[in-house]
């Protein structure tokens, strides 16, 4: 599938969820990792613009990230990228979101569009 960089500079984000590990199966717990055999975190952001529109991202990311709930963040390297499934005999289709990390603005990242994948 193809990757959408996403440029974030007009964008307000603000973490909702907590970190917390990608599950993929919910019988057996059984944890997303990627090639490297990192666990995969899934971080629930709010994406505000200039004109007040608000929406909600669940952005995947390798490793723990050290933010907390009402935290202004940046999704540093942030993509957009098309997926579809069968599921329950149903085709489903979407739009999901990637990152290589996410920080806390107070960190001082004002880069996050140059590492952007």
């Amino acid at each position: 599938m193809r990757n959408i960089p996403v440029d974030v500079s007009a964008l307000t984000f603000v973490c909702v969820s907590a970190p917390r590990p990608k599950v993929l199966n919910q019988e057996t717990g059984e944890v997303k990792v990627d090639r490297d055999g990192q666990t995969v975190f899934t971080v629930g952001l709010s994406a505000a613009d200039a004109m007040g529109r608000v929406d909600l991202l669940n952005v995947a990311v390798t490793g723990d990230q050290s933010v907390t709930i009402g935290e202004v963040v940046t999704p540093v390297g942030l993509v957009a990228f098309p997926w579809e499934a069968v599921l329950g005999g149903e085709k489903r289709w979407g739009v999901a979101f990637r990152a290589t990390r996410v920080v806390p603005v107070s960190s001082g990242s004002t880069s996050a569009s140059s590492d952007v994948a």
